[in-house]
């Protein structure tokens, strides 16, 4: 499972989520899929959930949808912003 770095807060927009470490000021925005994989895996945890809502929201295969979401996951892995629970 993964969850929000504790200095991070999210704002929901219409066009996807901002999310701001509050200690450096520091922001990164989400497009809608980035988004749609940021809830899921905060909700599931696995790449696997987040693919699989991808798909079922976008007109992508398996192979795309999990590559994105893995690609996304890394990136917020990376910055800090999800660290594992």
């Amino acid at each position: 499972m993964y969850s929000l770095a504790d200095e991070h807060s999210v704002a929901r927009t219409d066009y996807g989520v901002v999310l701001l470490n509050e200690a450096t000021g520091k922001f990164w925005n989400l497009n809608p899929s980035g988004a749609l994989v940021f809830d899921a895996l905060l909700a599931t945890g696995t790449v696997e959930s987040a693919a699989a809502a991808v798909m079922r929201e976008f007109a992508v295969d398996s192979e795309m949808a999990t590559a994105d979401a893995d690609e996304v996951l890394q990136k917020l892995l990376k910055a800090g912003i999800l660290v594992l629970a």
